[in-house]
């Protein structure tokens, strides 16, 4: 167990699980963990049959340091099971954390690729695992790759990615070149142990696009995954409509960004990008994300959602961070990907609600559902006539003080095939932008969404304070942080005509019964 070393470790671990147990805008259905520091998902895999969930955890409290992996187990993707925290800090190449990184099966031998972090810098390192995966041995090779690449000015290093390619291992490390832009590190290995540098697989243009975009691709990636989109394995001979993906999160000077990913063909010891995509519309609310196949062959990501809440709002509340839903990943029409939560998170179901179909003529006042809660599923259909717009408010409190607002849209022009959605936060919480601890960034999220004739299949998953959103695929993600408790969903048409075809809302149920302990 960590001694508690940090200045604002201060709180016993009874309390700080009693405090993020009490707090009403701690997520219920999402993995959260059980009080303390979470952020990037790591080791994410399906295993003999058990899905693995790895994590950076801080069990100190609800901020950044000495990260741990902690580890959860589910034999659906929905209920979790604690187990033993996998990685902690020790003396050697790790003292100060064990950062992301990845599981991979060796022969029959679970090993984890991560980050260890010492004076202030990140270096590859291994350990091998039990055959149930929860026991660790780190190796004493560590770390395994001794330094960053002789010659290069880089601005981080950290984050893997790694799989079997033939005969050999292949790796990627994120990282960044400074005065060029963000890259990945390839290196190949034929134990896991001696690793061979490569190149960069591909370096990205900081100079190109604002800062302030939400494509900007910054000047270090992290956590870097690469895939292959469809049917077929990395380095084999694609279908032609089968894409490579490379996933990032755009980083710089210690901010994250957002995640994005290139669509393009990995091909010898080069990735050539056809085109860059955002990966999630709510910005850094989805952040580090990484995936994995899983036995019926499905891809599966994880991504953290991280506060918008100030670091002190954090550490009174005795928690930070959460874990997405898990999504499967898939390739559309247009060869983007689209995401969806995974069908098995309708176990959580009950009390079901269904709405009755309606025409909606804008602009109109919020009309109230019926509906009422917190934690909640609600699937639409809806038909948008050019020019239209549906508003979705959720989270609303008595009076209408406190709303949070999904627009879908639809453009004038019957022949464009794209609309928007967009998320409006500038009322989520009376304490927003105020002088209060939970102080929220309210700056709007949207994106464009592919339909055709005008038509919307929109998914909305309200957990409290985490708020995930698909519409035709596209997601959006995002963190509110209500005051006054309310739950009402609202329908109205904020222009045109819209056509309610269906809405069916569901409450969701805990995942977690108990109070959770820290060290498993």
């Amino acid at each position: 167990m960590t001694e508690l070393t940090h200045p604002l470790a201060t709180v016993p671990q009874d309390e700080l699980v009693a405090r993020a147990e009490a707090d009403p805008l701690r997520p219920r259905f999402h993995f959260v963990s059980p009080a303390g520091w979470l952020n990037d998902p790591n080791g994410v895999s399906h295993w003999d049959g058990t899905y693995h969930l790895f994590y950076q955890y801080n069990p100190e409290g609800a901020f950044h340091h000495r990260i741990h992996w902690g580890h959860a187990t589910s034999a659906d993707l929905v209920t979790w099971t604690d187990q033993a925290v996998a990685l902690e800090p020790s003396a050697g190449p790790d003292a100060e954390g064990c950062w992301s990184g990845v599981l991979v099966n060796d022969g029959g031998t679970p090993t984890l690729v991560y980050s260890g972090r010492l004076n202030e810098r990140e270096l590859p390192c291994v350990a091998v695992g039990s055959p149930d995966l929860l026991t660790w041995t780190k190796a004493p090779e560590n770390p395994v790759i001794s330094a960053p690449p002789a010659g290069v000015d880089i601005t981080a290093y950290r984050d893997h990615c790694v799989w079997r390619e033939g005969e050999v291992w292949r790796q990627l490390v994120g990282s960044g070149i400074r005065g060029r832009g963000g890259t990945a590190f390839l290196y190949e290995s034929t134990d896991l142990r001696s690793w061979n540098y490569i190149g960069p697989l591909f370096i990205g243009d900081a100079s190109e696009g604002d800062p302030t975009s939400s494509d900007w691709t910054g000047t270090m990636w992290e956590c870097v995954d690469l895939f292959r989109a469809g049917a077929g394995a990395l380095g084999s001979t694609p279908a032609e409509d089968a894409p490579d993906v490379l996933v990032f999160s755009a980083w710089n000077d210690g901010d994250t960004h957002h995640p994005l990913y290139w669509t393009g063909r990995y091909s010898g010891d080069t990735f050539e990008p056809k085109a860059l995509h955002r990966l999630d519309y709510g910005g850094r609310y989805f952040y580090a994300p990484q995936s994995f196949m899983d036995a019926s062959g499905r891809r599966v990501m994880f991504g953290w959602l991280q506060e918008g809440r100030s670091d002190a709002a954090m550490v009174a509340a005795g928690w930070s961070g959460v874990m997405s839903l898990p999504r499967v990943v898939t390739l559309g029409r247009d060869g983007t990907l689209e995401a969806a939560p995974v069908p098995e998170l309708a176990r959580l179901r009950q009390d079901h609600v269904n709405v009755p179909g309606r025409m909606l003529v804008g602009p109109g006042a919020p009309e109230d559902t019926g509906i009422d809660g917190t934690q909640l599923d609600l699937e639409l259909e809806l038909n948008l006539a050019p020019g239209s717009a549906l508003q979705l408010g959720v989270l609303g409190s008595d009076g209408d003080e406190e709303a949070t607002v999904i627009e879908v849209s639809r453009p004038m022009e019957p022949s464009l095939s794209e609309g928007r959605l967009r998320l409006d936060r500038t009322r989520s919480s009376l304490a927003a932008g105020g002088s209060g601890d939970d102080a929220l960034d309210v700056d709007e999220k949207s994106g464009p969404v592919p339909m055709t004739d005008g038509h919307v299949r929109l998914r909305v998953l309200v957990d409290r304070s985490a708020v995930e959103i698909f519409a035709n695929g596209k997601p959006l993600t995002a963190r509110v942080y209500p005051t006054l408790g309310g739950g009402h969903v609202s329908l109205a048409a904020a222009a045109g005509t819209v056509r309610l075809l269906s809405l069916d809302a569901w409450t969701m149920k805990d995942i977690f019964e108990d109070a959770r302990p820290l060290f498993p």
